[in-house]
């Protein structure tokens, strides 16, 4: 059942709050990682010199396999990550609107907030500015600042500790709408949220024993803990 996090444990322990990017700060009804996927697609068949069809059977693999599209055309065809990036991010954004509850609430969150995202910097910070909060956090921890290491593999997570020093597991929250992006989280003593809205591949490798809490509004969430 879907839980709302302790108000309480915001006096308790939690001073650094990292969230996921893509479909979790914005919903994924907005269709901005459905053009993402179309890229990625398009991409693929321009490097392998393949069909459509045979191209969403890589990108899925590659997805389910190494974490990211990204990771798997890396490892197999030698892609070079900017390339990748930039064409699989050249996007419509206009569906994006400033959201004012999202900046309201989230700037009541004490301590610090950060962006932890297996896209690029550039692009997620095109993604905040479009929303309206991209001031709000004090790092975007992205793709390229972990060396190529995506979530949910664990190296991902160690540059999370180099990146942010002020961030111990005690004290830190994280939220994505991947449930098997929290585990290494988990594993660490870290707090976890799984907000489960609907995102492709939201649930794949769902176990419940590691997430903390499991939400599927990240609006009402955060009203409720911030109290607005």
């Amino acid at each position: 059942m879907p839980s709302l996090l302790d108000v309480s444990l915001l006096s308790q322990h939690i001073d650094c709050w990292i969230f996921d990017l893509d479909n979790t700060l914005y919903s994924p009804k907005l269709g901005i990682f459905a053009q993402i996927d179309v890229r990625m697609g398009a991409f693929i068949m321009q490097i392998v010199g393949c069909d459509a069809t045979e191209a969403r059977t890589i990108q899925k693999r590659y997805f389910h396999d190494h974490g990211t599209t990204l990771a798997g055309m890396m490892r197999h065809h030698g892609v070079a990550a900017d390339d990748f990036l930039e064409f699989v991010h050249d996007i419509d954004l206009a569906n994006l609107e400033p959201d004012a509850v999202l900046r309201e609430t989230l700037s009541k969150l004490p301590g610090s907030r950060h962006i932890f995202t297996n896209a690029d910097a550039s692009y997620a910070t095109r993604i905040l500015t479009r929303i309206g909060i991209d001031d709000l956090f004090q790092s975007i921890v992205d793709i390229r600042a972990t060396d190529y290491s995506p979530k949910p593999e664990q190296d991902a997570y160690g540059h999370l500790f180099r990146l942010i020093p002020d961030m111990q597991p005690t004290n830190t929250l994280f939220v994505d709408d991947m449930s098997r992006n929290l585990r290494p989280a988990h594993a660490l003593g870290i707090t976890t949220v799984w907000l489960d809205n609907g995102s492709e591949a939201g649930n794949r490798d769902h176990d419940p024993a590691h997430v903390d809490h499991h939400i599927n509004n990240l609006h009402d969430w955060l009203r409720a803990i911030t109290g607005c």
